[in-house]
């Protein structure tokens, strides 16, 4: 496979969780390149493993064989604090309920990431701002997220996965708690920051609508990987 551009290299990938005595195989010798810039939708039914892909993608789990590189990082033989600190600079979450803290205000949901770093209150608030901007903010960063609606919390949630300029951001059913339109408009976005911004986006979905967005669209089923997704788009 050409690695020119890849920002992820996924080679003979595999998961399995225990139970007991029981072994329930997740991922099944998963290879996958994603370009920089590329914007990719995991697809599957429930159970098929595409949050766990997700998830090992990001580190936030560890495989039981196989490689994982990202930006010529591999990432799988990170220590837990060593992945700790790679995921802090490296990924940018979007969860599907949007995960803020109520009692802070956009401005310090957004500013959070940045609390770890060696950046001055001045750089901070610049990030924070700009971010804001970039999702179109600007003008709530002092609401709280009880006073946004589902739309706007997820474009601050957003500006906290993109403050920390991450090489990937990893989104996990981002627009499966908005009705369609506040949708509409996160995957819009989502699209202005691969094209404006180059952003790397890895996108798991059951929605469609969400997936027709992509460059490109993979489906997972029972562990294996299939670049033709068995659905009507």
């Amino acid at each position: 496979m050409n690695s020119e551009n890849n920002i992820v290299e996924i080679r003979n990938l595999s998961k399995s969780y225990h139970r007991g005595s029981l072994i329930l195989p997740v991922l099944n010798n998963i290879s996958l390149d994603i370009k920089e810039g590329e914007f990719l939708a995991l697809m599957g039914p429930s159970g098929s493993g595409k949050t766990t892909l997700l998830n090992l993608i990001a580190g936030i789990d560890k495989a039981d064989s196989g490689s994982i590189k990202v930006k010529s990082v591999e990432i799988t033989t990170l220590s837990e604090s060593e992945l700790a600190e790679w995921r802090a600079s490296n990924v940018g979450f979007i969860f599907q309920f949007y995960n803020l803290i109520p009692v802070l205000t956009a401005f310090e949901n957004v500013e959070l990431p940045l609390l770890l770093s060696k950046l001055s209150k001045k750089e901070r608030r610049e990030h924070v701002e700009m971010a804001l901007k970039v999702v179109n903010l600007s003008d709530r960063m002092d609401h709280r997220p009880g006073q946004l609606s589902g739309g706007q919390q997820q474009r601050v949630a957003i500006a906290r996965a993109i403050v920390t300029d991450p090489a990937i951001l990893v989104a996990d059913e981002p627009t499966g708690d908005l009705d369609r339109t506040s949708a509409e408009d996160i995957l819009n976005l989502m699209e202005q920051l691969v094209v404006e911004l180059n952003k790397t986006i890895i996108m798991v979905t059951h929605d469609p609508r969400a997936a027709k967005k992509a460059h490109h669209i993979k489906f997972l089923d029972k562990g294996i990987l299939n670049a033709r997704p068995q659905i009507d788009l």
